[in-house]
């Protein structure tokens, strides 16, 4: 097994992957980067784990959206209905508060 330090949102991590692997995880981890400052940008720093956690969700809600359009994606690279910014932000808050609610229970 190999182990690739990549960067997110300016911080070291170590991910082990398959040998052979190192290059695609590298690129995959530029691209939720991406992700990750998008966030930061829009809601500002709000802590790692949650910072992760909103975009992890922008993702998902992107995949979601390329697999209900039969993996249409426009030139842009964005899918045929994108997201409104305010309709993330209020879905990625609501989000947040259960899992800090259930966070709070345990």
């Amino acid at each position: 097994m190999a182990t690739v330090t990549v960067e997110i949102n300016g911080r070291p991590y170590a991910v082990g992957c398959a040998d052979g692997q190192e290059e695609r995880v590298r690129i995959l981890a530029k691209q939720f980067d991406v992700h990750v400052r998008q966030v930061a940008g829009d809601v500002g720093h709000v802590g790692d784990i949650r910072l992760f956690l909103m975009a992890a969700l922008v993702l998902a809600d992107e995949l979601h959206e390329v697999r209900m359009n039969g993996g249409a994606v426009t030139p842009a690279g964005a899918t045929s209905a994108p997201l409104s910014d305010t309709g993330v932000a209020e879905a990625l808050n609501a989000v947040a508060a259960r899992i800090e609610k259930i966070a709070s229970l345990l």
